[in-house]
């Protein structure tokens, strides 16, 4: 098996409803996202797949809902006021984890016909979350 991984730098806003510590608060991340693809045989040049594909597909989704977005439950009572104020948001059936956020892009590359291995997500750079199905 080949595994080839792209990384791509992005950054969010969120909150996360009813936690016990400080990330109940708004707050932000710089973010590293590592995408890695696997393929059992190498295509006609010798490769898994092109880096810059990767980067085409990851980044078209990252900037278009996650990058410079503040990303909310469903249910978060400041939807109401980022409305109104004509913010930009994203509102998600999830808390807005990491752990959520790298299965967000996991499952876009994977409909777009990539095949991921896992995506992590580095929320700090001692702290990821990773999502990839067995």
């Amino acid at each position: 098996m080949y595994t080839i991984t792209k990384e791509v730098y992005f950054c969010y806003g969120h909150r996360l409803m009813n936690h016990k510590g400080k990330c109940k608060n708004l707050h932000g991340h710089s973010v590293k996202a590592s995408i890695s693809i696997q393929q059992e045989q190498l295509n006609e040049q010798g490769m898994v797949c092109d880096f810059s594909d990767i980067k085409e597909l990851v980044t078209s989704y990252i900037d278009q809902n996650l990058d410079h977005n503040f990303l909310l439950h469903k249910d978060d009572p400041l939807i109401p006021l980022l409305t109104q104020q004509k913010e930009r948001f994203m509102a998600i059936d999830e808390h807005p984890t990491a752990e959520v956020l790298s299965k967000m892009i996991y499952q876009y590359l994977k409909q777009q016909g990539l095949n991921v291995d896992k995506v992590v997500l580095w929320e700090t750079a001692s702290a990821s979350a990773c999502y990839q199905e067995n």
